[in-house]
């Protein structure tokens, strides 16, 4: 049923290194989570048995910037917390990708105020943007999944080389419904 029927007892596979190398950086996204607000819910609503992120390979949450590959900004960023967020993004392994996920992260959201960063992108490249307030967990799913087919495309960035972001938006995934009674604003 697997590989292992197409292949005799005595036989052998080849392939070439780089296909090996970016099957298995795909396969084994490690996500640090940088949640925090309501958009934080939703990625955990993603890790849970319902959504299983597990079937990608993100399932393996790490919280040590240096064990990480995949910065998951979700939720709004506060002026006081960027330079902690670029610290962090700047202790991850090469290559790393970035997903801002929500309004808030993306554009500040409805946080029109001096105190909230009015897009991560400003000071760290994003790979991905998951619009949404918050976005459904199949979102961002789907932004791990964008990532994950540039990995199969492109493949590894050259040795020393600068990654250039990707800047993906992900389309939402429903369709919102519409609301039972008429709104009018003249008189009756």
């Amino acid at each position: 049923m697997g590989i292992e029927a197409a292949i005799t007892a005595e036989g052998f596979a080849t392939t070439q290194l780089t296909k090996v190398m970016n099957w298995s950086r795909r396969s084994s996204l490690w996500p640090m989570p940088f949640a925090t607000a309501c958009c934080g819910i939703e990625l955990m609503a993603t890790a849970s048995s319902r959504y299983d992120l597990a079937r990608f390979g993100a399932e393996v949450m790490r919280f040590s910037p240096r064990q990480s590959d995949l910065l998951i900004v979700a939720g709004r960023v506060a002026i006081k917390m960027m330079p902690v967020l670029q610290r962090i993004y700047q202790q991850m392994t090469e290559p790393r990708w970035v997903i801002s996920m929500g309004a808030c992260a993306s554009t500040g959201g409805v946080f029109d105020t001096y105190a909230t960063v009015q897009g991560v992108d400003q000071f760290i490249p994003v790979d991905v943007y998951v619009p949404g307030c918050p976005p459904r967990p199949e979102q961002l799913i789907e932004g791990v999944m964008a990532i994950q087919r540039h990995i199969d495309e492109e493949g590894l960035p050259p040795v020393g080389g600068k990654r250039v972001p990707l800047n993906i938006s992900v389309a939402p995934t429903h369709e919102v419904a519409p609301q039972p009674i008429g709104v009018s604003l003249g008189a009756s």
